[in-house]
Order: structure tokens, then sequence, then C-alpha cells
């Protein structure tokens, strides 16, 4: 699994036209996207690093925070660009098998005592975002 971690202050996700999922404090915005390769292991592996890097303000956690974290599946996280103009999505995991993983991994972040917004799988989003910092990392489990 794979994810574009985005310290932000606040984000939304909408689907035509409607606000679906939406964090409105400090937190952060989760890409989440899954290969062929990944599973359970992964799952928890990606979860645990979302709760406690500690990359929001004052190097806090999102658990040190009780901060809100908005995930959003994104399979382009794993285009291949090497050829060609047209990327490859080979390496990103089908449908049926990525969106109970992205599942998995919400409910895992849940468990924790964390609150947590999504987006809509499988929809063309529109994912709006304060970035703060900014701070970016991409987190591959």
């Amino acid at each position: 699994m794979r994810a574009v971690l985005q310290r932000v202050t606040d984000a939304r996700v909408e689907v035509d036209g409607q606000v679906v999922g939406e964090i409105t404090r400090p937190g952060l915005l989760a890409l989440v996207g899954v290969s062929h390769e990944d599973g359970p292991e992964q799952v928890e592996r990606l979860a645990r690093k979302i709760a406690e890097l500690r990359i929001l303000r004052d190097e806090q956690s999102v658990l040190e925070a009780s901060a809100p974290v908005l995930v959003v599946s994104q399979f382009t996280l794993y285009a291949d660009t090497r050829k060609g103009r047209r990327p490859s999505w080979s390496a990103a995991a089908p449908g049926p098998v990525a969106e109970p993983l992205v599942a998995a991994v919400v409910e895992s972040l849940r468990g924790r005592g964390i609150e947590v917004a999504t987006g809509r799988f499988g929809a063309m989003m529109a994912v709006t975002l304060t970035n703060d910092g900014p701070v970016t990392l991409v987190v591959d489990a």
C-alpha cells in the first residue's frame, strides 16, 4: 500500500457537487493506493504510520493531537510513467481487491479512536484542501 499524506488545516471531497467527506480542523489528508501484493499486514502498517507519524504541528501525531483524517482512495499512486506518454495502471489492484483494503485502513484508524472522513471509492471526486506547511509525505507500507 502507498499513501500520500498531506498535513492540512481543512479538506473535503465532493462527488457530483455534494460533499461526501470533510475535515474542518487541522489533520491529515491521506490519498491511499493499493497494489496487487497488499493485504492485512500492509493495512495495519499503513494505518499505524498514518496514526503515529509525528508530522502535525509541534511534532505531534494524529493520535497525540486527536486530529482527524480524510482518507481518499487513489489508484493513480501506482502509475508507471517510465515509458511513453501514457501511464500504465497495471501495478494498481482492481477495485474489488482495493476497496475492502482501503475500507480496512479506515476501520483500523477508527479502531484507534481517530475521527475519519472518506471519499467515495471509484467515484470521480473533487478534493479540496489547504496544505499546512506545506507538509507532504509519501509512505509505502
